[in-house]
């Protein structure tokens, strides 16, 4: 798709990207403005893009939640699923080192996007993509041989039952693990030219793929069904970037020069560690799935729930915001444009977490009603509601420390130190081990949640330190404006609780009237925030309001 929307974000900064005009002060503002121009009206697309694809997620959940609730089936399923899902987030998934090693290195080799790529460019491409087929159709067969072995690893006081059913399921989505390995590399490239509408839509032919097998089929009681239309949907995934990568002119053909090509050492000096660091990152949730086997039937389904209604507008909001980001940040420190770095590193950060509060002060008042309205039918029943709910509150706490996480990650990456979080990485998994050692035993599944949540705060203060060895931020005035964002808060907190228990009182609930309580809620809690920012001075609300009357259109001045 030549024309794509994705490709909507044209290259305003064409003298950034040459080397010319950069060196004057004068000539750089007039560079990070342009670039901003894009960056922020790829931003809007992107998070329609991505609003599109977490529907999808949300109906995919729906439609799982009707026929498989919440117990052993369920959790069988999505036991064996992280093995796959640990893939496509490493490979797959935006930030994961393959994606970020391949815009870092691509960003800076690539000076003409509307030009077909250079011989060494396509070598590159070629060798990085032979390296992960290999390294991964070497796990896929892994997990095809030895599904029993790998769960009994996973679910460490599972039944025989569980242990059985997730092993299947892991056989049947076995190929995933080597479709993920294409899939990263693709997403690499079309975010480094700009084409972020594939990537970010791609996700959804997951979900689709499984809505439609089990429409067709009315699900099964052993969920192999589940298991196959995510195997279909993956490789559906996959073939909606193909397409779009071969037009920019990279077909694949093996290349072996691993260690002769000087691109492909570099990427792997910078994608080692944060492979490790990655790798390290998702083994926590290993270790939960680990302390989870032992409680009662269906609290891994409850805790995955939970985490994907936290990701429906949280994970939307990060990618918007970071997809874009990222290559700016690469471009500009290679440049060593240390006041651009900082202006959109604070912006960045500053808007995830003024729109993240918000969201955070909507979940707490209506996640019970959310859920119900949403996954309440057939299998999932109240019970499955109430505990679900519950988990979702703890996640919620980690909004703040989650987005500034993966901002000072990326940027982290954009300095070609992927070590510092990698090193932090190891250090959250131990303290992950330690806490849900101390409150599992208490406080069940919560006490998973809680615990996620004290080491998501653990990492983001630990990178925000460490970041300022690497440029200096600026933390206050960002604190300034945190203070008055939790005001803000705060006040839209109150205010939600208040109708939500009115609304409660005198109102009986049932589908319509549970719809009308989330959007009046919703959109009375939203203006009591945007009033209280007005009145406090927040300054991202007003580049809010202008992006939003001019369509990303306004010029963000450096």
């Amino acid at each position: 798709m030549e024309n794509e929307k994705s490709d909507i974000l044209k290259d305003t900064n064409s003298a950034a990207l040459t080397g010319t005009g950069s060196d004057t002060g004068a000539g750089k503002k007039a560079e990070n403005a342009n670039e901003g121009t894009g960056l922020f009206k790829a931003a809007w697309w992107i998070a329609v893009i991505i609003l599109l694809s977490k529907v999808a997620g949300f109906l995919r959940d729906i439609v799982v939640a009707n026929y498989y609730g919440a117990g052993v089936v369920s959790d069988a399923y999505f036991y064996a699923y992280q093995i796959p899902a640990l893939v496509l987030v490493i490979l797959g998934g935006v930030g994961g080192p393959f994606h970020s090693a391949t815009v870092a290195v691509f960003s800076k080799l690539i000076t003409d996007f509307k030009a077909k790529p250079a011989e060494d460019v396509k070598r590159l491409f070629n060798t990085f993509e032979t390296f992960t087929m290999i390294l991964f159709a070497a796990g896929a067969l892994l997990c095809f041989f030895f599904p029993e072995q790998i769960m009994r690893v996973i679910i460490n006081d599972g039944s025989a039952e569980l242990v059985n059913l997730a092993a299947f399921h892991l056989k049947i989505m076995s190929p995933i693990v080597f479709i993920g390995s294409v899939m990263g590399l693709y997403y690499g490239i079309l975010v480094t030219y700009k084409r972020f509408l594939l990537p970010n839509i791609s996700p959804s032919m997951l979900s689709l793929g499984i809505i439609a097998v089990l429409l067709i089929t009315k699900g099964d009681k052993t969920g192999y069904l589940l298991a196959l239309g995510t195997t279909i949907g993956a490789l559906l995934q996959l073939m909606v970037q193909m397409p779009a990568v071969l037009k920019l002119g990279y077909s694949f053909r093996p290349a072996f020069d691993f260690f002769k090509n000087k691109n492909f050492n570099e990427i792997l000096e910078l994608l080692f560690p944060a492979f490790l660091s990655s790798t390290i990152g998702q083994l926590g949730v290993y270790v939960d799935m680990f302390f989870s086997s032992g409680l009662r039937e269906g609290s891994w389904t409850a805790y995955g729930y939970a985490n994907r209604i936290f990701q429906f507008p949280v994970g939307m909001l990060l990618t918007a915001i970071l997809v874009p980001l990222f290559p700016l940040f690469s471009r500009l420190v290679a440049k060593k444009d240390e006041d651009g770095v900082r202006h959109y590193f604070q912006k960045g950060v500053g808007t995830l977490i003024f729109v993240g509060t918000y969201l955070m002060t909507v979940i707490f008042v209506v996640r019970t009603d959310a859920i119900r309205l949403a996954l309440q039918r057939g299998a999932f029943d109240n019970e499955a509601t109430i505990v679900v709910s519950e988990i979702l509150f703890y996640i919620t706490l980690s909004i703040i420390p989650y987005v500034f996480r993966d901002s000072a990650t990326r940027l982290f990456y954009s300095f070609n130190d992927s070590k510092t979080p990698f090193l932090i990485a190891i250090a959250c998994i131990v303290l992950k081990c330690i806490l849900n050692i101390i409150l599992v035993k208490p406080f069940g599944i919560n006490g998973i949640a809680l615990a996620t949540t004290l080491v998501t705060l653990f990492n983001a203060t630990t990178l925000g330190i460490l970041l300022r060895k690497k440029i200096k931020i600026g933390y206050t005035r960002l604190l300034k404006n945190v203070y008055k964002i939790l005001i803000s808060g705060v006040s839209a907190f109150l205010t939600g609780y208040i109708i939500s228990e009115i609304f409660d009182k005198f109102i009986e609930w049932n589908f319509m009237t549970g719809a009308l309580k989330l959007m009046l809620i919703g959109a009375v809690m939203l203006v009591v925030y945007a009033i209280c920012a007005y009145l406090t001075k927040i300054e991202y609300l007003n580049d809010l309001i202008e992006r939003i009357k001019n369509h990303g259109k306004v010029e963000t001045q450096a």
